[in-house]
């Protein structure tokens, strides 16, 4: 199972947007909305009870079956899609996260840099359903 990691600007992005750290963690389970190459993928992101088309959108560094960063999240109604300039720069933080080995991303967990997501178990979901 890969390690799921966001910047503190995502996980900022993410509450404002409305999305749990399940809802990002099912995100990014699903396939990429797009491969923009470098390591770098877009994927979609929904409001409860909403679709994706009119949603989020998130930029993602990822390694498949070994690690995903969540580094920038955007509306859609805000903006259509990143530059070109921005997207060199995100291949670049790409191949640095990506690049890093599992003792330096569990590092920068423990400094906050990075927070690491979790899928919830089985039980939490249980429990949620009960509430």
């Amino acid at each position: 199972m890969p390690r799921l990691f966001a910047t503190k600007n995502f996980m900022r992005f993410a509450r404002g947007f409305g999305s749990s750290p399940q809802d990002l963690w099912e995100a990014v389970q699903a396939k990429p909305d797009a491969d923009l190459g470098g390591g770098v993928f877009k994927f979609r992101l929904a409001r409860e009870g909403e679709g994706t088309s009119g949603g989020a959108r998130a930029i993602v560094a990822m390694k498949v079956g070994s690690r995903v960063v969540l580094m920038y999240g955007f509306e859609k109604k805000d903006l259509g899609n990143i530059q070109k300039n921005e997207l060199k720069e995100f291949k670049a933080l790409a191949k640095i996260y990506l690049g890093f080995p599992e003792e330096k991303l569990s590092e920068l967990v423990r400094e906050k840099v990075l927070t690491e997501i979790k899928p919830e178990t089985k039980s939490a979901r249980e429990a949620k359903k009960q509430d």
